[in-house]
């Protein structure tokens, strides 16, 4: 695996915002623009916002609409068209993902800032093998033995960013509550706790911990998490999953709403020096 390799999602999402622009200045509504290519108004959405794969003839219909004519502006737009198609690594593991995850594991891959809140369980890029084995267990009940091993790989392999040269910032608060609940034995939680202490003083790594003692906090909805790029064009994104599906949020107001929460919680929690110290005490406790 490559750190270019969930490029295809940041072409897909960046091409959806140069048609976006495009439309916007032609005045050409949502609803035109998918008449155009025998398409509903929601395809134009989902293509705006890179959530679909495009194809050449749609792209091309579209820019003859926006009445971009000059021939290396189409081409360089088609071209990045066919890039955004391709296939990530983690589309090999497809088949023991729910639909909505492979969008997000590619959005994380070409992140260069992820924040998040976690409340059920440690993040998964901070999951030991064995503590992810305990997780993808409980959440996968019934499953074979390979496909409960297929989802753990997963994970270990999405954390090789973390450790790449140009790896992401990782900022996330975890609260009590994660560290409290048993995933496996007593010793996967030791090994657990030990891997957050150790991965915590990585550089690109920032982890905080919401204390029971606090009380009433900003995360009082629940798990999130924010995925801000490096390219100018793209706006930040807050990933919300739910039990059947998973929320997507991309408008400035949303976004600034969770990065407040985000900050809220961060002040409130005690630092990355002290949350170590209570990671050491909870592993002696344990």
């Amino acid at each position: 695996m490559s750190a270019g390799e969930p490029g295809s999602v940041v072409r897909r999402m960046l091409l959806g915002s140069q048609l976006r622009r495009l439309r916007e200045a032609r005045g050409i509504t949502r609803e035109a623009a998918g008449y155009s290519i025998r398409a509903s108004e929601s395809k134009i959405s989902r293509m705006e916002l890179g959530r679909v794969s495009f194809k050449t003839r749609d792209v091309e219909d579209l820019l003859t609409l926006y009445g971009i004519t000059d021939e290396a502006e189409r081409a360089s737009l088609l071209s990045l068209a066919r890039e955004a198609n391709v296939a990530g690594w983690w589309h090999s593991y497809s088949d023991v993902l729910p639909s909505w995850f492979p969008t997000y594991v590619g959005l994380e891959g070409a992140a260069s800032l992820i924040r998040a809140y976690e409340v059920q369980f440690v993040h998964g890029l901070l999951q030991t093998e064995a503590y992810a084995r305990a997780v993808v267990r409980r959440g996968m009940k019934g499953a074979s033995a390979a496909d409960v091993e297929k989802r753990v790989a997963l994970r270990l392999e999405r954390q090789k960013y973390l450790t790449e040269v140009g790896g992401p910032e990782v900022h996330i608060v975890l609260d009590e509550a994660a560290l409290r609940r048993p995933y496996g034995d007593r010793e996967v939680m030791r090994g657990q706790l030990q891997h957050l202490i150790e991965i915590s003083a990585r550089p690109n790594v920032r982890l905080q911990i919401m204390p029971f003692g606090f009380g009433g906090h900003s995360g009082e909805s629940g798990a999130f998490t924010l995925l801000s790029f490096s390219e100018s064009d793209l706006t930040d994104v807050v990933y919300l999953e739910q039990l059947t599906s998973a929320l997507y949020l991309d408008k400035h107001e949303d976004v600034a709403q969770y990065e407040k929460a985000l900050k809220e919680l961060q002040q409130d929690s005690p630092g990355p020096d002290e949350s170590r110290d209570l990671l050491r005490g909870l592993l002696q406790l344990s």
